[in-house]
């Protein structure tokens, strides 16, 4: 009698195993048609959708980007956030500097770098006839890109300081070219 209980209560069990598994390949062909992965193998499979997702979560950065670049007409002194996942912020200040003259304060961070960042907003600035006085920067690939600098506000010595708006959005452009350059 025992046996013909514990016969059972295998049988039951490998029932259940066998629905478990059926539902689990389910699962695995629906992953496959979402991802348009052509592997069999579920490691591949899953590999395969791991880059999908961060297809899309660069996309989503992209577009947070440049959604931040059409709505760039807020308040220059404040933060831009991009996106639910902090995608970009930049915040732009003028400051008084030790020598007497204005000078601005800039903090841009995103939460992962792109090749050729760093490289992109110090042109920018460049391009604006600014000079970075100090800064500290911290990003590598596929990690958190963080610059905080200051920087002489005059252009060219002439006395004329550029708008902080004008800086703001040419560091948001700056960022945008290339994320977009990165996608080439």
């Amino acid at each position: 009698m025992l046996y013909v209980f514990w016969r059972e209560e295998r049988r039951e069990a490998e029932e259940m195993s066998g629905k478990k598994k059926a539902t689990l390949e389910e699962k695995f062909q629906l992953l496959r048609s979402v991802t348009k992965s052509n592997e069999a193998n579920k490691t591949s499979i899953l590999v395969d959708a791991s880059k999908y997702i961060k297809d899309l979560k660069d996309k989503v950065e992209e577009a947070a980007v440049a959604a931040a670049l059409a709505n760039s007409s807020s308040s220059s002194s404040t933060a831009t956030s991009v996106g639910s996942a902090m995608a970009a912020m930049v915040s732009v200040s003028w400051v008084e500097l030790d020598s007497g003259g204005s000078g601005f304060r800039i903090n841009v961070s995103m939460e992962r770098s792109r090749p050729g960042l760093l490289v992109s907003v110090l042109e920018a600035l460049e391009d604006l006839g600014l000079n970075v006085l100090d800064a500290a920067v911290s990003c590598a690939d596929d990690a958190a890109f963080r610059l905080q600098a200051l920087g002489s506000g005059q252009q060219g010595g002439s006395g004329s300081s550029v708008d902080v708006q004008m800086l703001r959005q040419a560091v948001l452009q700056a960022i945008s070219k290339c994320l977009n350059h990165d996608d080439e």
